[in-house]
């Protein structure tokens, strides 16, 4: 019976590794925003010149370049969302990766060591994530009610408490290593 309990328990250990699916995607999904995210900005920088010649299409190119930037830094951070992801689920599931831990060249943004790490982290730029979109979307509406300053107001007031409350358990760390 020992021997068999081994067998099931080496099963059970290395269907962890089903994970590296998971990161594979993740990782190939985030390259994808990355190219969306600069088409975006290439649409602009082909439609710059042609702007400029007369004001009612650099109004409309206004408008178009606003919304495509913002569009831009939206698939740039969920990309960045899912790059977090990948590399955290192999992280954590996988195998650490030696050459980052001794890399001195970046941050250690994307080590992590525990699900509590990669939750936070994906937090703070799921949030980012969210106020991009409320931006896009507030550049976008036409506010010919007061009622809807007010809305807008209210929701700027909920992103910056939001802000506030990521930042503040990282104020609390760095007060603690003080």
């Amino acid at each position: 019976m020992n021997k068999l309990e081994q067998i099931v328990e080496r099963i059970l250990w290395e269907s962890r590794l089903m994970v590296v699916f998971s990161v594979i995607a993740s990782i190939l999904a985030a390259f994808i925003l990355v190219i969306m995210g600069t088409y975006d900005i290439l649409l602009i920088f082909k439609e710059l010149f042609h702007a400029f010649s007369d004001q009612e299409i650099y109004e409309q190119f206004h408008k178009d370049a606003i919304t495509h930037i913002i569009s831009a830094i939206d698939a740039y951070l969920i990309s960045t969302v899912l790059l977090i992801f990948g590399i955290g689920l192999y992280e954590l599931f996988v195998s650490k990766i030696d050459y980052a831990e001794k890399d001195t060249r970046s941050s250690k943004i994307l080590i992590v060591h525990s699900l509590d790490q990669l939750k936070d982290k994906l937090a703070k730029v799921i949030v980012m994530v969210l106020i991009v979109t409320f931006f896009k979307h507030a550049v976008k509406y036409s506010y010919e009610e007061v009622l809807n300053l007010l809305y807008l107001g209210i929701g700027i007031f909920l992103i910056a408490l939001a802000i506030y409350l990521l930042a503040k358990p990282h104020e609390a760390h760095k007060n603690e290593e003080h």
